[in-house]
């Protein structure tokens, strides 16, 4: 979307294209496959996934995303708290708002001022509009001792800037506690072929920058039942807060690279038909728990 964006210098081609939120985005991506001769299309943005979900069967070449229904309720966060009650994984209260009057109402029920709760849109991406409700914290401090974008505020303070009614729908929810751990991998509408867990740790700017490759059966089988559930195609990301689900995003995340095991080039010979599902759970042995990865900002330099 910028003539600046660094992945023009680390590609065979550029070019510009709408925001993923544009009606015209997902006709630029069908130009630019007939224009590139491109084999396979890999979203990697939330916001590019519901325009190609609506528009992949007009492609004439593999679209790795699920279908429009699936990215629907996987980025409603309500229905997909919801989903996750009624198939048994262990997830979060919360209550979906709208307005200052029913967010206070909402937070008190979920136990503030006495326990921190949570914020954020029913519709959003990473942690865009997330924020910690909390009565102790100090606002003096915030302003001199903390950089800017803290995420943690009074509810007292939240209420003023929203409107009586009406407005943006939130969920306010219990805050999870404990440590992050997401689930990645590809999935066929009905199982994960091949995946694995791993910690997520050291956020930085609302990302996360630090993994490490876990062996843990238990959460396969959450993965395994949110897939099914959701029939969610591809690539998929499910992130748990202590032992709690609080996100499903139908997209590839940060992988853990291997030598031997490239999940991104897998699902392209996947799409190509160059490996089958029997053979891509098959490598499933090839996971190396406590594999790590440290993500870091890289810098380029060109001459004009």
């Amino acid at each position: 979307m910028s003539e600046r964006s660094v992945g023009r210098h680390l590609c065979d081609a550029f070019h510009l294209v709408p925001a993923g939120s544009d009606p015209r985005y997902a006709d630029a991506v069908l130009e630019l496959v007939g224009r590139e001769s491109a084999d396979v299309v890999l979203p990697q943005s939330s916001f590019d996934l519901l325009g190609l979900a609506a528009a992949r069967e007009r492609f004439p070449v593999p679209v790795l995303v699920s279908s429009q229904e699936t990215v629907r309720r996987s980025n409603d966060k309500a229905e997909t708290y919801g989903l996750l009650q009624r198939i048994g994984v262990p997830t979060i209260d919360f209550r979906r708002v709208t307005g200052a009057r029913e967010m206070d109402a909402a937070a008190r029920e979920l136990g503030y001022p006495e326990r921190s709760v949570c914020f954020k849109p029913v519709f959003s991406s990473g942690s865009r509009g997330f924020r910690i409700l909390d009565s102790t914290v100090d606002r003096a401090h915030q302003l001199l001792h903390e950089r800017p974008g803290s995420v943690s505020m009074r509810l007292e303070e939240a209420l003023e800037l929203l409107p009586d009614e009406g407005g943006t729908e939130l969920l306010v929810m219990e805050l999870a506690t404990g440590g992050e751990r997401t689930v990645d991998g590809i999935a066929d509408g009905s199982r994960v072929v091949l995946g694995h867990p791993k910690t997520r740790e050291s956020m930085r700017a609302g990302l996360a920058m630090y993994f490490v490759t876990l062996e843990d059966p238990g959460l396969m089988e959450i993965a395994d039942k949110v897939v099914r559930e959701l029939e969610i195609e591809w690539f998929f990301n499910i992130q748990l807060v202590g032992d709690r689900v609080i996100e499903v995003n139908p997209r590839i995340s940060t992988i853990v690279y291997q030598e031997d095991l490239n999940l991104p080039w897998l699902a392209v010979k996947r799409a190509l038909g160059e490996i089958s599902d029997e053979e891509l759970a098959g490598l499933q042995t090839r996971v190396r728990p406590g594999r790590t990865a440290l993500r870091f900002f890289d810098q380029v330099e060109w001459d004009p």
